[in-house]
């Protein structure tokens, strides 16, 4: 099916899109207003992007002509434009017309958004465009920024690349679209998108990640790769306050490379994670919350994790906040902070911020609840190796008694022998 373009004069030589406020510099050349600033003062590029001469002068004036030209061109086509037929067949061909285009033009982006439409339209032109073999095409443009001569409009494809990616089916039961993105040069390629690329691309970037973290991926050839610079950028997307659903799938990659080798944990922490993941957690609302304690959870399984938090002038203090006041899945996972930090790192110090910020009385308070539970059992333990130590403090609740309905400091301690003969009677 023959494609409608714009006459190339109206089009932007950087994007190749119509351009809504041409402006002309130094060289002569016109761009849309948008992409020269862009490739100007935020690529920091000297040059004309057309003709690659050296500029000098970075100022730019509006082509008023052009742009009444462009006007009338779009009003001339209104009246004569038609809807995209709604045929299977004629999406088919659309399709394969447009990866054709994307194959064999330079100028990518154009096809890219128009393939992109199509590809909203549904299931069905999805699974077309994934038999047309169109992953294989879009695979190819994200190595091409691995190129030394990639350039920015090289990055704008990747960009629009990675957006009609990010809503195709990614698992290792689809079978060939996952083998082609888990490739070397693919994930190096989004790597450096997640760290260079748009806020929108980085969006689309991390949601692939997460659908690939899904799977028993291998994430070992990005980390040693990227380095820490890809636990950084997913940091830093953890941060990303405007966007919450590019934290969120941040997050949810962090736990999986977390939770598969001691290395990776260690990489985050040496990033700074701890750190970031307890200044972020006072505000978070409480799916994210979740999340995180997940994450400080999996780094305090390290002892670098560990020393991390507790030298972290609030690491104790929002840990036992959290605690009895986000959901009872943030409870939980508190609580498991707090014994590996109880089991392996109780300095006094310690020992003390958890019963001045509240810690040991949320302890006595999970074990005065009903009913038997794993988090129940960690409290038990925490008593058992630090109670004697927490009741020497002036500060020691003194309402221990009405937590446990008992009547002096012996029957508390008589509570917790009994409560150590229930759960271990063959110590008995």
């Amino acid at each position: 099916m023959a494609m409608d373009f714009p006459p190339y004069h109206f089009r932007c030589p950087i994007s190749m899109e119509l351009m809504k406020d041409p402006v002309t510099i130094s060289t002569g050349v016109t761009y849309e207003r948008v992409n020269i600033e862009k490739w100007f003062f935020t690529y920091k590029k000297k040059t004309c992007p057309a003709t690659m001469q050296r500029i000098e002068n970075f100022d730019t004036i509006p082509n008023h002509t052009l742009k009444r030209l462009i006007l009338a061109w779009q009003n001339q086509g209104d009246s004569k434009s038609s809807e995209l037929s709604n045929s299977p067949s004629d999406k088919h061909e659309e399709i394969e017309a447009l990866l054709s285009t994307i194959m064999s033009s330079p100028f990518k982006v154009s096809s890219l958004k128009k393939l992109r439409s199509i590809i909203d339209m549904g299931e069905e032109t999805r699974n077309d465009f994934i038999s047309c073999k169109g992953v294989e095409v879009l695979v190819q443009i994200l190595d091409q920024i691995l190129t030394e001569n990639s350039d920015f409009v090289t990055f704008r494809a990747c960009e629009e690349a990675l957006c009609i990616l990010h809503q195709l089916p990614i698992s290792e039961e689809e079978g060939d679209s996952f083998k082609l993105l888990s490739k070397q040069d693919s994930t190096r390629s989004m790597a450096i998108m997640l760290q260079r690329g748009s806020a929108e691309a980085r969006l689309h970037t991390i949601t692939i990640f997460k659908k690939m973290a899904k799977t028993n991926y291998d994430w070992n050839f990005v980390i040693q790769d990227q380095g820490m610079d890809f636990f950084k950028s997913l940091l830093e997307l953890v941060s990303d306050e405007i966007c919450s659903k590019a934290s969120s799938c941040a997050l949810e990659v962090l736990i999986e490379i977390l939770r598969a080798s001691k290395k990776n944990k260690l990489k985050a922490i040496e990033a700074g994670a701890v750190c970031v993941l307890i200044e972020l957690l006072p505000e978070s609302s409480r799916s994210r919350c979740e999340k995180m304690l997940q994450v400080i959870k999996l780094l305090c399984e390290c002892a670098e994790g560990r020393l991390a938090l507790v030298e972290h002038g609030m690491g104790i203090v929002v840990i036992s906040k959290k605690m009895m006041h986000v959901s009872n899945v943030a409870t939980k996972i508190g609580v498991k902070i707090m014994w590996l930090v109880c089991n392996f790192h109780s300095t006094e110090k310690v020992l003390e911020e958890m019963l001045i910020y509240g810690s040991v009385k949320k302890f006595l308070a999970l074990l005065h609840m009903e009913g038997r539970s794993s988090t129940k059992d960690k409290v038990v333990k925490i008593f058992m190796m630090h109670g004697n130590s927490w009741k020497r403090y002036p500060c020691y609740p003194c309402d221990l008694k009405g937590y446990l309905g008992c009547v002096n400091e012996q029957a508390v301690d008589n509570f917790l022998d009994e409560f150590e003969l229930y759960l271990f009677p063959q110590a008995g």
